[in-house]
């Protein structure tokens, strides 16, 4: 497969095109952003750590029935997937009240849910990602009725699966941001990445964060963190 010209680049990826207009490649930074990018750094080898955990997690989720635009793996940075136009709707679970939930309803960190939460937000940094809901989204045209729902649906089957891949390795998967795009049939996958940048998670024991809240909050050993998660999931050294 042939690289070619560089079409877009994000906080944490560069997407090139290919010889193949279905298909892109996606080279992952060791950039860091937190607070809508207002704070910047980085993370040594956050960039390959992210790429082959979200391809390893993304193969074993379609395995188990959720389509992803995963296609394969070139090297420790660089993957090939299915070029998809994103539907500009973030999608929240959480499992655990933390971060901006904890804020926002005035309750400490660590509460276990009865039953998981969902939450939009608007894909848009000009206005800070602002939430909202299904009716929005429809006024808006972001999704139909029916993408909405089948969105849903993979992110509750998307969580429980995470959660048990987690639990095997003894991390609590407390939250994580997902994000969904339409291949050119129309088909919706789950895209981006599935990441210590995307979800929150805690060591089942100590509660440490193994996750950006060492970068967003300053505790430091966020590169330790990335790499222990990598080591627990994948078993490197």
């Amino acid at each position: 497969m042939e690289k070619r010209e560089q079409i877009y680049e994000g906080k944490a990826k560069k997407v090139f095109a290919t010889d193949d207009p279905e298909l892109v490649i996606v080279s992952y930074k060791d950039d860091a952003t937190a607070f809508n990018g207002l704070k910047k750094g980085t993370i040594a080898g956050k960039g390959a750590i992210n790429n082959r955990m979200t391809n390893n997690l993304m193969r074993r989720l379609e395995e188990k029935g959720v389509p992803t635009h995963y296609v394969e793996e070139l090297s420790d940075r660089e993957t090939v997937v299915k070029k998809v136009t994103i539907v500009p709707l973030e999608v929240i679970i959480r499992n655990i009240s933390a971060g901006s939930f904890a804020k926002r309803y005035g309750v400490e960190e660590g509460i276990v849910f009865d039953e998981p939460t969902i939450e939009f937000s608007y894909k848009n940094d000009d206005l800070g990602d602002p939430l909202l809901n299904t009716y929005h989204a429809l006024a808006l045209k972001l999704a139909t009725k029916d993408e909405i729902e089948l969105i849903k649906k993979y992110a509750f089957m998307v969580n429980d699966l995470l959660k048990g891949f987690m639990k095997e390795i003894g991390i609590d998967l407390v939250d994580f941001k997902l994000e969904f795009g339409k291949t050119s049939d129309g088909k919706i996958v789950l895209a981006d990445e599935i990441s210590p940048d995307t979800c929150r998670l805690w060591d089942e024991k100590t509660h440490e964060k193994l996750d950006k809240d060492r970068f967003r909050r300053d505790l430091g050993g966020a590169e330790e963190a990335y790499e222990e998660v990598m080591r627990r999931l994948m078993g490197d050294k």
